[in-house]
């Protein structure tokens, strides 16, 4: 595999992944505190973050009590309360646990949702990111910018998108909805230069189910057809992946 800006780290499995990636997480973390007084952290919602938040929230090194946390998407038009949604995630596996300074939501069933992305791009200027933890979709997604609408240059901070097929087929295989037809087909998502901003950025991507879009990521061309395949560009980026993720690559092997 030919040299890349980003750091590649292989774990055994996905508890290691979540291991490695929290210590990453915590250290990035406690550097922002020791500098500035805060840490403003944006966080990933789905399956593969899991095993990273029961981790990172479990420590007792993070000084919770000093983070602003941040979230990178959300549905169009369903409540905190829906089942799906990324603001129950968030509460449920972040804010309900640790309790941080603040958690910015971002509320998909606003009535104004172009003023929503406004007011949420406004925050992200307010507070700019020290940590974003993010993953990557079966797509090769980062947060909601599916294929046809990833921009490397996108003007905008925070945008509504239209979802692909694959991304909401991903939704309902990770038992998030009962079929494709009850996946809303429009999110707010922040965009690919509000995330690559942050000034540590680390994509956790367990599970056999990304391996190809890990393949596509790191060995493809840098293009949004492969959203991911930006990371091969950034030298703030650490890519955490297990055995299974990283089958296809020739650094497992």
């Amino acid at each position: 595999m030919r040299d890349l800006a980003l750091e590649v780290r292989v774990h055994a499995d996905s508890d290691a992944v979540g291991i490695a990636a929290a210590d990453d997480a915590a250290r990035a973390i406690a550097d922002a505190v020791a500098n500035r007084g805060v840490a403003n952290v944006m966080f990933a919602s789905g399956n593969s973050q899991l095993a990273f938040l029961e981790v990172l929230t479990g420590r007792s090194d993070v000084d919770w009590n000093r983070l602003v946390g941040f979230h990178m998407d959300e549905y169009v038009g369903i409540d905190g309360e829906h089942p799906a949604s990324f603001r129950r995630y968030m509460g449920e596996r972040i804010v309900g646990a640790v309790h941080p300074s603040a958690f910015h939501e971002i509320h998909g069933d606003a009535a104004d949702v172009g003023a929503e992305c406004q007011r949420y791009a406004a925050l992200l200027a307010d507070h700019p990111l020290d940590l974003c933890c993010l993953g990557i979709g079966e797509n090769g997604h980062l947060a909601f910018n599916d294929p046809p609408v990833a921009d490397f240059e996108d003007p905008l901070d925070v945008k509504v998108v239209e979802l692909d097929d694959a991304c909401r087929r991903q939704q309902v295989g990770e038992g998030h909805f009962a079929s494709i037809d009850a996946v809303p087909a429009t999110a707010i998502t922040v965009t690919i230069p509000a995330l690559l901003r942050a000034r540590t950025v680390l994509a956790i991507v367990p599970e056999a189910r990304k391996r190809e879009s890990v393949r596509r990521a790191l060995t493809g061309p840098v293009e949004e057809a492969c959203p991911a395949s930006i990371l091969q560009t950034k030298g703030n980026v650490t890519l955490h992946l297990d055995v299974e993720s990283a089958a296809d690559l020739e650094l497992s092997k």
